[in-house]
């Protein structure tokens, strides 16, 4: 494994958002008593198997045309389908696994904590290919136009042919001497020719996907403070891109939309997030280090309402369900809230493990995998 990253842990009940050295650690606020207005079904689950000694940010399911991918730290690759679970196929890799897994191209691409990463055949689970990578990947690659992206934590950010996993070209990012344990994936534009991803020193980089030539770059946030804990600036949460805009937010920094075109910021609102955050047409929807939950008005960064009963829960970035909103925490719970008002509507539990990735919706189901290596899937209907 490489420690280069591991300079700080998010974990567990500590939050870092703030932080004053004397300050006491924030307690996790206690879960009351609710009158759920919706009904929450579990269809199925899955034991992965495998918890990690320590987090692994980049292990979160992926679904594709009824199928749903997912991967454990013992190093065991699924195929499930998405409606009942039934395992399609399965790979064990053998390997401590932190990233992925990634779909498309024909491909499900896996990362190791070793630095390996793997492409396996969408239908089967065959390995087609692997490549030793400079260090451990700890976000999802990204799978586009033939060729397979992805970032390590040691700033690298290499694009790999998808056929055999030739390196095509490889952007190196700076590294601060202390960063949060976990990277921002990489993400695709809406015309399939820029890739967009988040650096450790508060950059926003948008590269071309097929030389690595890079288009432009924006500061986020610009690392202040007397203490390498104060100048922790880390993008670690995935921007979005819609239409002409992107989304970012970063930690002790800033939540922004920018300019597709030039990088250029419409508007910035202070706030610090390392989950990140969901959108919609209208709103986007912020999980912040401290452990609110607030709607953003996408235009111009107005707030919309903000809701603090899962105050440093340690929450992953919501993700839009419907009409509502879903965040897990680090004890295993998941919970609905309103998109019109931050209300909320339910509440459930998993394995009583840490959530560290977002919910995947998909199909009409909420699907999460918690740390300990379960897989859930869930439906609601609204309650009576």
């Amino acid at each position: 494994m490489s420690w280069f990253k591991l300079g700080l842990i998010v974990a567990g009940v500590m939050t870092l958002a703030a932080c004053d050295n004397s300050k006491a650690v924030d307690i996790p606020a206690e879960l009351v008593d609710i009158k759920p207005v919706l009904e929450i079904r579990k269809v199925w689950s899955e034991s992965l198997g495998g918890g990690a000694e320590y987090l692994r940010p980049g292990l979160q399911p992926s679904v594709l045309n009824g199928v749903l991918y997912a991967a454990s730290y013992k190093g065991d690759v699924q195929a499930l389908t998405a409606d009942t679970g039934k395992r399609v196929w399965l790979n064990r890799t053998k390997l401590a696994l932190s990233a992925g897994p990634a779909v498309g191209e024909g491909l499900v691409a896996v990362g190791g904590a070793d630095g390996a990463l793997l492409a396996l055949a969408l239908e089967t689970g065959v390995e087609r290919w692997r490549r030793q990578l400079s260090s451990e990947p700890l976000s999802r690659p990204l799978l586009a136009k033939g060729r397979v992206i992805v970032r390590t934590v040691d700033g690298r950010l290499q694009c790999l042919d998808a056929t055999n996993g030739t390196v095509r070209w490889t952007y190196e990012g700076n590294v601060p001497k202390l960063s949060l344990r976990g990277t921002a994936p990489p993400v695709l534009d809406e015309a399939g020719d820029a890739v967009i991803d988040g650096f450790d020193d508060g950059r926003l980089v948008a590269l071309d996907i097929s030389t690595g030539d890079v288009l432009w770059t924006a500061n986020i946030d610009t690392p202040t403070g007397r203490t390498e804990l104060d100048r922790l600036a880390d993008i670690d949460a995935a921007a979005a891109v819609s239409g002409k805009d992107v989304f970012v937010a970063g930690y002790h920094g800033k939540v922004a939309m920018l300019d597709l075109d030039n990088g250029q910021p419409w508007w910035s609102k202070d706030a610090s997030s390392y989950r990140g955050f969901g959108l919609d047409d209208k709103v986007l929807y912020l999980a912040t280090a401290g452990g609110e939950v607030m709607a953003l008005r996408r235009v111009d960064g107005n707030q919309q309402w903000q809701q603090s009963a899962l105050l440093h829960r340690a929450l992953t970035a919501p993700v839009v369900s419907n009409d509502s909103l879903v965040v897990g925490d680090y004890e295993g719970y998941v919970h609905w809230l309103s998109r019109a008002d931050g209300s909320i509507q339910a509440r459930t539990s998993t394995d009583g493990e840490r959530i560290t990735n977002a919910p995947v919706v998909a199909e009409g189901r909420v699907y999460v995998q918690t740390d300990g290596g379960k897989l859930v899937a869930f439906e609601t209907r609204p309650k009576g």
